[in-house]
């Protein structure tokens, strides 16, 4: 039987216990927090980002810490066949990521001429792997900022590539061009003769610079659409060269995707103009899309990710082979 002065040492010591344990996670929680502060600090440094006040900063922080649980939670399941990685858009929530990246209007752009036919049709000698990068067909990976001109950088990668292939010169495009002067129809500049280098990229939608437009860059006769829900005819038209794709990029996955082959859950809103610029194998055998993405190439592999290609689903996954099309020359 416990007296009372007994029950009172352990009450006692219970209580202290329990403070004690209390004051561990406390201090747990702390220094937790002290790390995180350090961290966002050197991702401030690394990116570059100023906020307003305490306040905007205080909430990115909070953003931030929690996009980088998910983030270490999803890479220590070690389940998947890729990666997440802490990024440009660490301090942004998922919301803010789509509403400021996101933005494809349509078919390569309004002032292009459209045909019916699908020249590749009957192309039967298509290679196992094609890296466009290696046969000088891509231009460096380039950053759209915060304008959400996607639609332009997707079709002026593929005019990069097919002036390449019909050229033998690769040139940097202007996008920019694009962006001021192609307003009309469903390209509607950041909301939504061919490119001249010279009409340098400023992230904003701009007046249209009549003398720069007028000097010509590259040449390209129209454009033809890939097969929709087709991935067999998607691979017969990158395999002949660069092509511009639609996706769903709206993910919180796709957002830090770092680097494999991803395989994500996505749906088929298509949101985001990005380049498919050739395909393969993965070392484990996983069939994949290269595509090149303008965000820089802080995102994913150096600007580049591989997706999963030849998927149970006919639109491909995150919709790429919904709206394919790839310019003539």
């Amino acid at each position: 039987m416990v007296s009372k002065n007994q029950f009172y040492h352990i009450s006692l010591a219970l209580l202290f216990c329990m403070g004690f344990w209390g004051f561990q996670v406390t201090c747990r929680t702390l220094q937790d927090d002290v790390s995180m502060y350090e961290r966002h600090e050197e991702w401030m440094t690394r990116y570059g980002s100023v906020y307003n006040d305490p306040e905007e900063r205080e909430k990115r922080f909070r953003i931030l810490k929690k996009n980088v649980n998910y983030i270490e939670t999803f890479n220590n399941a070690a389940n998947k066949p890729y990666q997440l990685g802490t990024n440009q858009f660490a301090d942004l929530t998922n919301e803010e990521f789509i509403a400021g990246r996101n933005r494809f209007k349509g078919h390569m752009c309004s002032s292009i001429l459209r045909t019916t036919t699908f020249k590749y049709e009957n192309v039967t000698a298509i290679p196992s792997t094609v890296d466009w990068r290696q046969k000088g067909a891509v231009t460096p990976v380039k950053d759209q900022g915060q304008c959400g001109c996607c639609w332009a950088f997707s079709a002026v990668a593929a005019t990069e590539g097919i002036h390449a292939l019909t050229s033998g010169k690769l040139i940097s495009l202007s996008e920019q061009e694009l962006v001021d002067c192609d307003t009309k129809g469903v390209d509607q500049g950041c909301e939504g003769g061919f490119m001249d280098v010279n009409y340098p990229y400023k992230g904003v939608d701009g007046k249209c610079n009549a003398k720069a437009e007028a000097v010509n860059g590259a040449t390209i006769t129209g454009y033809e659409d890939v097969p929709v829900n087709n991935e067999s005819a998607l691979e017969k038209a990158v395999s002949s060269q660069p092509v511009s794709v639609a996706i769903d990029a709206s993910g919180s996955d796709f957002q830090f995707y770092k680097s494999g082959v991803f395989s994500g859950s996505c749906g088929t809103e298509l949101d985001h103009g990005v380049t498919a610029v050739g395909y393969g194998v993965s070392d484990d055998g996983k069939k994949y899309w290269l595509v090149k993405n303008s965000w820089g190439t802080e995102w994913g592999e150096e600007g580049y990710i591989r997706m999963q290609r030849d998927v149970a689903a006919a639109e491909g996954l995150c919709g790429i082979a919904m709206m394919a099309s790839y310019p003539t020359a």
